[in-house]
């Protein structure tokens, strides 16, 4: 079992993640992300030969990277022991807890595989980065068959790391190559019981928790208890992955000495229609603060167009009139953010 960062048992009585065994190469995708909830999905790439690598050895998992180390520049963060593997924010919140640079990939791979077995080691990461830009031809030996789908495939690799609770928009298959995993996951609706942080300044794009799993501090955040009563975790190992549905809210947690994760990101919607993080961050700036009686309107303006639709508060328009009441096809969207950019640039 995964050794946790957990310090004062708050975790102990948690759900585990449902699990089954499946390989990539008898799985269906589409019956995988059907699930409304997590899925590990044990033995997934356990044929992968980086798994093969990871299990013989660190010294033989070293010598299977260098084999697709090609010198690429990477983004990298680095940081002391003393962070306890944990990617945060500085104490004032005017930026990160570590030092963000690039390196060459040889010059990281040797520094994660020297220093990674140290008891503590220090925090040396590269995150989310393309894997076809970091190692060609990786993905000729060790990939998922995704059919018709495109997804964005990135790696993440690194010393042991603490990665704060946060959500993402598209549906996500993370695939440990090496290392251990542990992912804590929380549905959807937790959001204000996990005490998000800021939305413009965040470590690596979405906002994050600021409860610390390790310690939570319960007279700060006193409702992460809640959340906690509908946490799940997953504890995995190479040639693991899991399944995350939209939005769930996941912190991630590497403890080996060398970690390598692969993850496949996609979305059902098609990417022109945008991001809802964005629509949310101007609903922040232009309604939150209205006076109660607005702000009712407004809710009631987006639950007709937009929550509770059913086609019905368009069809009195003709049909070629209806612009973005009607089907949002990728020409209806170009035009609509061309009339966006032209009132917001007023």
């Amino acid at each position: 079992m995964i050794c946790t960062t957990d310090r004062t048992g708050i975790f102990d009585q948690v759900q585990r993640v449902r699990e089954v065994r499946c390989h990539r190469k008898d799985a269906a995708i589409d019956e995988i992300t059907a699930s409304q909830v997590p899925v590990i999905l044990r033995g997934f790439v356990d044929d992968w030969p980086v798994v093969d690598a990871a299990r013989t050895s660190d010294t033989a998992l070293q010598a299977y990277m260098n084999r697709f180390d090609k010198g690429a520049v990477v983004p990298i963060s680095a940081g002391p022991a003393e962070l306890d593997g944990r990617l945060f924010y500085n104490d004032s919140f005017t930026g990160m807890n570590v030092d963000r640079g690039n390196a060459t990939f040889t010059m990281f791979l040797d520094r994660v595989f020297k220093y990674g077995p140290a008891d503590p080691p220090p925090l040396i990461y590269l995150a989310s980065t393309d894997v076809d830009e970091v190692m060609p031809g990786f993905r000729n030996e060790n990939d998922v068959d995704f059919g018709d789908l495109a997804p964005l495939r990135s790696v993440w690799i690194g010393t042991r790391t603490r990665v704060a609770a946060h959500n993402d928009l598209p549906l996500n298959i993370a695939c440990v190559a090496a290392g251990k995993r542990r992912f804590t996951l929380f549905p959807p609706d937790q959001t204000p019981n996990l005490y998000v942080g800021p939305f413009e300044l965040t470590p690596a794009g979405r906002p994050v928790s600021l409860v610390d799993f390790a310690e939570p501090d319960l007279e700060r955040f006193p409702k992460f208890e809640q959340a906690v009563k509908t946490a799940q975790i997953a504890d995995l190992y190479p040639g693991d992955a899991i399944f995350i549905p939209s939005m769930w809210w996941h912190h991630v947690e590497a403890s080996g000495s060398v970690n390598i994760l692969v993850n496949y990101w996609w979305r059902t919607s098609p990417a022109h229609l945008g991001t809802p993080q964005d629509v949310l961050n101007h609903a922040m700036m232009t309604l939150r603060d209205l006076p109660p009686d607005e702000k009712r309107i407004w809710k009631h303006m987006f639950e007709h167009y937009v929550f509770d639709t059913d086609g019905s508060e368009s069809e009195h328009i003709p049909t070629h009139a209806r612009g973005i009441m009607g089907p949002v096809t990728s020409s209806v969207a170009a035009r609509v953010r061309a009339f966006l950019r032209e009132r917001l640039n007023r």
